[in-house]
């Protein structure tokens, strides 16, 4: 499982383009053993990511600084960077696999059923359709983008969504029957999508998991076939199992481990073998000597009527040394909640330290590719 990155032995090729069968084709070389192993990074705005992880090959140029990667890597995933900088996780074949087969089981996918891409390869969600596709002996249907209307007619049998696109496909009122599941995962969904994509005909499995467990290791609160979950000390999740990475590439140690558990940045609590995700231990907020998770007053805030969407964030205080920040989208611009209105109503659900003490209104959530709101973002106020 664990490997040692100081012997390279293998090329890394980073391939900068968009989805497509050229890129199919990649990983599955890189997976049999018939090519290098693969960066799959979007066109745009990529130099940070290749100053940091040194790839041997771009687009199949040779770079004078770059190196291989251990002979067992096939993949390298730059992680989102949600909170910080991006890492270079370092993905065997096998864990690949062991994944996507954990996930056809649990899904029941047959054999020839096809998966729709229209997330980015980049991250390992949109990797993950791909692998599937390849251990179901079918064709990849591959998006470029997400188009509403382009997926509902794609004529795939599964597809993996984040929920920001099942929200759009929601507010449609589609007829989400036409396809047999939606793998749904990069961030929790919001208070009741998955109720309303369910009266609107959908299968919907909702999955927990990272780049590091080389995608959704836990549908629907249970682990998949052979992987394991405890519960710290420390109250973070620790995942064991075939589906681990190899570790970060440059990084030393290679892995946060406790024994051969992988240690997530996330809070949580097991409840008769269903996982409970709490919200990231970053994410705590530490106000007047109270500890504060913001994802549990994310979840209350997302239930009030006049908020559209919503996420919470510490800001700097000099009275409470971190304020805890509602960051909302209004539903009705022209009749935007108030601090006072939020505070009430957190106050009725919450201990009174979560309320929030500041409050911003904005148009969107800055979102990352893959989803996930950009929190780095939204602490800088940008």
């Amino acid at each position: 499982m664990w490997r040692n990155p100081s012997h390279p032995d293998r090329p890394l090729h980073a391939i900068v383009q968009p989805p497509g069968p050229a890129l199919f084709t990649a990983i599955r070389d890189a997976l049999a053993g018939d090519g290098p192993a693969i960066l799959p990074l979007p066109p745009g705005h990529h130099e940070p990511v290749l100053a940091t992880l040194r790839p041997s090959h771009v687009d199949g140029a040779r770079r004078s600084d770059g190196e291989g990667v251990p002979g067992d890597v096939a993949v390298v995933i730059a992680t989102s960077g949600s909170t910080g900088a991006p890492k270079g996780v370092m993905l065997s074949a096998a864990a690949l696999r062991a994944s996507a087969a954990a996930s056809l089981r649990r899904v029941e996918a047959a054999k020839g059923e096809r998966w729709l891409c229209c997330l980015p390869v980049s991250h390992v969600s949109g990797l993950q359709v791909l692998v599937r596709a390849l251990l179901s002996e079918s064709e990849p249907i591959i998006h470029p983008a997400f188009d509403p209307h382009a997926v509902l007619t794609s004529g795939a049998h599964h597809v993996s969504l984040v929920p920001t696109q099942l929200h759009r496909l929601v507010e449609m009122g589609a007829d989400l029957s036409v396809f047999r599941t939606i793998v749904l995962g990069g961030a929790a969904p919001s208070p009741g999508l998955v109720e309303r994509a369910v009266a609107l005909g959908a299968r919907v499995v909702t999955t927990y998991g990272m780049s590091e467990t080389s995608g959704g290791c836990v549908y629907d609160g249970q682990p998949l076939y052979n992987v394991d979950l405890k519960i710290g000390a420390d109250g973070l999740i620790r995942i064991s199992g075939p589906v681990l990475f190899a570790g970060y590439r440059f990084a030393d140690p290679p892995a946060p481990l406790d024994g051969e558990w992988f240690v997530t940045s996330d809070l949580g609590e097991l409840s008769d073998g269903r996982l409970r995700v709490l919200g990231r231990a970053d994410d705590v907020i530490n106000t007047g000597g109270e500890k504060v998770v913001a994802a549990a007053v994310t979840a209350v805030l997302c239930t009030h009527p006049e908020v559209a969407d919503v996420a919470v964030i510490g800001t700097p205080d000099s009275e409470w040394g971190e304020a805890v920040t509602a960051v909302v989208v209004p539903a009705d611009p022209d009749t935007p909640p108030t601090l006072e209105q939020l505070r009430a109503y957190s106050r009725d659900r919450l201990p009174p330290h979560a309320a929030p003490r500041d409050l911003r209104l904005v148009p969107r959530l800055p979102l990352l590719p893959n989803g996930k709101t950009d929190l780095v973002r939204l602490r800088a106020g940008t």
